[in-house]
């Protein structure tokens, strides 16, 4: 049954991204991770891509140490040389020693879970695996913000919008340092052009981040013994 699941799952992605698409998105990716999230990642860090897929985001990252988590063997091909693919059965993150990881990536991932209380136990046990002061950034697609497509995606089960996800980071002990609810596009297949000089400019303006985001960005850190400040963003 586990067998015959994954090769469904398999289909279901192929349908989804062709090799075209792949090869646009990388060049977004590329563009992503320069301008946005690597300012936001220590380079002399260890970053861990949980469910890291075609690897669009770690392979772009400049770290220490890169690793790509993902339950499907696929995993390695699309690995880039010097990251580090692991091909993980369950999210008890017991691959990772405890308190080693300066930042964790999590991209449209949250809203695969089985539920509530899988995303609950998954940030915990990502909590654990995070040196204090260590950085948990998500990428989430915002119910509240689309909800007439949300479930456009057959695998999509759990229903999260910018304030559940902070709730959810903050029981388990996270401190919220960066939070935009409005942030890119709802889903990479939208019809907006993807040229890497327009996705630059996305970007840097705001305002258009304001019209067209329906995908939340978030930066939760483990604390040290003092309290970071937090910034919130207008909805």
């Amino acid at each position: 049954m586990v067998d015959r699941l994954a090769a469904i799952l398999d289909r279901l992605y192929a349908r989804r991204f062709s090799d075209e698409d792949l090869a646009e998105l990388r060049g977004v990716w590329r563009v992503l991770v320069r301008d946005f999230f690597q300012p936001r990642i220590r380079p002399e860090a260890t970053v861990v891509d949980l469910g890291a897929g075609a690897c669009l985001f770690i392979n772009e990252v400049r770290a220490a140490r890169r690793i790509a988590l993902d339950a499907n063997p696929d995993v390695v091909r699309r690995a880039a040389p010097g990251v580090e693919a692991v091909i993980v059965r369950d999210l008890s993150l017991d691959e990772l020693p405890d308190a080693s990881v300066g930042h964790f990536f999590l991209s449209h991932f949250l809203e695969h879970l089985t539920g509530p209380h899988a995303v609950l136990e998954l940030l915990e046990a990502i909590f654990r695996k995070l040196e204090p002061g260590g950085t948990l950034l998500i990428l989430q697609p915002n119910f509240r913000l689309e909800p007439r497509r949300y479930f456009d995606f057959v695998d999509h089960r759990v229903i999260l919008t910018d304030a559940s996800v902070v709730e959810a980071l903050e029981v388990v002990g996270f401190e919220l340092r960066e939070v935009r609810a409005r942030f890119l596009p709802f889903t990479s297949k939208s019809r907006l052009p993807k040229w890497p000089w327009l996705v630059a400019l996305y970007l840097r303006l705001r305002p258009a981040q304001w019209l067209l985001g329906k995908q939340s960005f978030f930066v939760a850190a483990r604390p040290r013994k003092g309290h970071g400040e937090r910034v919130r963003e207008p909805v």
